[in-house]
């Protein structure tokens, strides 16, 4: 500790150290680096300065990010307590993405990234960035729609959905937030998609004359005469004008298996 020295010899240190970890950062020692700015980052907090504190632990994170994942999401979550201490909101959802994307690519945790993504969405609510808040939106119904949380999924996509469709640059993509919300009743029960996509066209007229809703009709036929053939010709139509990405074409497997235990490809 630092308290028997005067604030100037302190500062200095806390100088000394950021000189140092930026010096570990050049040699790409990337450990010894965060654990620099993880110094003058403590330090900064003994002498009240919040910000500076804040800004040594971001960097400590991103150092750590390239050697230790662990290590850095301890020292984003501080940065994050002390931006959410001092009421900055936007900047600690920043950061809470970051947290998300490490539990997503480095250390595969899907229901701390989940977590991370709904309390960045919440700061970005509160603070009226509606358009943020639905990006992480969007990342927690697609990881919830994987994990078989359909309802939370389905939520998710209705909310943004109608948030959506009223803004004149944005309603293009309406259509596609109900054709996935539409695909997670589908999964759950043939009767909850139809009155689903019934419910969508009143909302959202356009989304009759989508090919999503037209291909969701044709799906409903076919699984209800539990025509397989008629099921995937429906997909290959609609893939060879749109191509389905990743999630899609997972939801759509996983309805294809309801027809007679089918466990076949889609095209």
């Amino acid at each position: 500790t630092f308290t028997t020295l005067g604030p100037h010899k302190v500062e200095e240190a806390c100088e000394m150290y950021c000189r140092a970890a930026n010096m570990f950062k050049m040699a790409k020692n990337w450990n010894a680096a965060g654990n620099a700015f993880c110094q003058a980052a403590r330090i900064h907090m003994q002498l009240q300065n919040k910000h500076d504190s804040a800004t040594s632990f971001i960097d400590a994170g991103n150092a750590f990010k390239k050697a230790d994942p662990s290590e850095a999401i301890k020292c984003l979550n501080a940065a994050v307590d002390i931006y959410t201490d001092m009421g900055r909101f936007t900047i600690a959802a920043k950061h809470h993405i970051t947290i998300a994307e490490i539990y997503e690519s480095e250390l595969v945790d899907i229901e701390k990234a989940i977590a991370h993504y709904e309390q960045a969405a919440d700061y970005y609510k509160g603070e009226e960035s509606n358009s943020s808040a639905n990006k992480c939106l969007l990342k927690v119904g697609a990881y919830a729609a994987q994990l078989e949380q359909y309802a939370k999924a389905i939520e998710i996509y209705e909310q943004v959905g109608s948030s959506t469709m009223d803004n004149p640059l944005l309603k293009y993509s309406a259509k596609e937030y109900f054709f996935k919300a539409s695909l997670c009743h589908f999964i759950v029960d043939e009767l909850n998609a139809k009155l689903a996509v019934e419910k969508y066209e009143e909302m959202f007229p356009a989304f009759s004359d989508s090919r999503e809703c037209k291909l969701l009709k044709k799906l409903l036929d076919a699984h209800e005469e539990q025509n397989c053939e008629a099921f995937t010709e429906a997909i290959k139509e609609f893939d060879s004008i749109s191509r389905l990405d990743q999630w899609q074409t997972t939801m759509l497997l996983r309805i294809k298996k309801t027809i007679q235990g089918d466990e076949g490809d889609l095209k």
